[in-house]
């Protein structure tokens, strides 16, 4: 058994062990990549890129305003792998290796405190990063196990278009391939034990649910699934009650679980449990020379996060630095039509962190001019603020993932509020409802103020 020495051994090549392994070899660190599966991790072959690749395309067909039809399909899952042989150069061995990572294939698992083994090799290290993302979880439903389902990892292996998909899970990726499958001309129907899209502010949610329903998905909220039977091209869903749905297709949305199950983390002294990897604020597991980031940290399941991850280990590895993850600045996106974004708080929770400072502002897209030229005006943007910053937006309506940016840069800076209302915008974009928000925020202030107008009624007085 060969044996390699590094500085860095990082276990999963997704978004953020990529973003690790890539930070720490160009600012001179000997660095070890190892995964067992495919480059890019999930993100790129199985979850963010081709679904917003089959969005897009479904968008197309909704916009060209002719009845779809199953060739639409076929197109659509071309472009998914077009859009996913355009990226893999850049999350690929090839390149990895030409920035001087060395790079095994295979699945790691952890010898001791300071050892993993893979493929015959045991590799010693300084600092480990486990960075092996999730998978769709698959729940124990009887007779789930009997039939054919897909989830995210086989979903956009489909050439020939659901007659009747039946969706497990109203979260955003079951309501994202709602819409996507439905433009595309698939009847859709979605179960949830719990209300669609059930973490997000409830008056936003409605309003995609509201689109998705007009467009006819079907969305069965509140029914628990008790079982599933029935063969290829006929799948059956029965729900608590009685009431049984059937369909042509089934997929599994109901959620994520980290891949951890072959580190054999208890050799290492690492703990975790079903969320993931234990971590602290400088995301180091019980195992101090272990880092874990991403989804196998346990502490939001998004790209994003695992790159914002990546960045606060590198500065701890490298520099000795006590960098710190912080939560309250990530932003999330569901990519429906109409997006629904949000980032920090919630009124509720607001108010229970800053008490009666709490303000809320809310400005619907019909305000907005460039919406009403482009006949976009469903949805709005909530602001709520606290001693003169934002501390939680929801945007809900077109290009609501766009515009949550300026938000995410002030939180993330702990910018005021009169940032973004001082900012000179080009007209008409839909940007201004942002800048609409935070002006809200400074109007009672200036123009139901008795002392801004005793100020104003001396200044003039006395003006020349």
């Amino acid at each position: 058994m060969s044996r390699i020495k590094t500085d860095i051994c990082v276990i999963g090549g997704g978004s953020g062990g990529l973003s690790v392994a890539a930070g720490a070899v160009q600012m001179g660190a000997r660095v070890v990549l190892i995964e067992g599966h495919k480059m890019g991790g999930d993100c790129l072959n199985y979850g963010c890129v081709p679904s917003k690749a089959l969005l897009a395309q479904a968008k197309k067909v909704v916009a060209r305003g002719a009845e779809p039809s199953k060739d639409d399909f076929k197109a659509a899952m071309a472009h998914v792998k077009a859009t996913i042989a355009a990226i893999e150069p850049h999350d690929s061995v090839e390149r990895f290796e030409g920035l001087g990572v060395q790079v095994i294939k295979g699945f790691a698992r952890f010898t001791s405190a300071r050892e993993v083994e893979v493929e015959g090799q045991t590799i010693t290290a300084r600092r480990f990063v486990i960075a092996t993302g999730s998978r769709a979880a698959v729940p124990p439903i009887p007779g789930l196990g009997d039939v054919s389902y897909m989830t995210n990892e086989t979903l956009f292996d489909q050439t020939d278009r659901p007659g009747h998909l039946l969706i497990l899970g109203a979260g955003p990726i079951g309501m994202e391939m709602a819409q996507a499958h439905r433009r595309l001309g698939a009847r859709v129907t979605v179960i949830d034990a719990a209300s669609a899209l059930s973490r997000e502010n409830p008056d936003a949610a409605a309003v995609v649910l509201d689109r998705l329903r007009r467009e006819g998905v079907e969305i069965i909220e509140g029914a628990q699934v008790e079982s599933v039977a029935g063969h290829p091209g006929a799948v059956e869903v029965q729900v608590k009650g009685g009431t049984i749905f059937t369909g042509t297709d089934l997929l599994v949305a109901v959620g994520r679980v980290p891949n951890l199950e072959k580190l054999e983390l208890e050799k290492a002294g690492i703990q975790y449990d079903r969320a993931g990897v234990k971590v602290d604020a400088r995301l180091r597991s019980s195992n101090r020379r272990v880092h874990a980031i991403g989804d196998a940290a346990g502490q939001g399941q998004f790209t994003h996060l695992a790159g914002y991850h990546a960045g606060v280990v590198i500065r701890s590895m490298l520099f000795s630095l006590p960098a710190k993850a912080r939560h309250d600045h990530i932003p999330r996106v569901t990519y429906t039509d109409p997006e629904l974004a949000q980032i920090g708080l919630s009124e509720t929770d607001a108010r229970k962190t800053y008490g009666a400072g709490v303000e809320v502002h809310r400005i619907g897209f019909d305000q907005i001019d460039r919406a009403q030229a482009e006949g976009r005006t469903d949805g709005f943007l909530t602001l709520i603020a606290a001693r003169g910053r934002p501390v939680g937006v929801t945007i809900v309506g077109a290009q609501a993932g766009e515009l949550i940016a300026p938000y995410a840069v002030a939180m993330a800076n702990n910018l005021k509020l009169s940032a973004i209302a001082g900012t000179v915008l080009p007209y008409p974009t839909l940007a201004e409802i942002g800048k609409r928000a935070a002006g809200a925020y400074f109007s009672p202030k200036l123009f139901d103020n008795l002392n801004v107008k005793r100020v104003v009624r001396l200044v003039q007085k006395w003006l020349p």
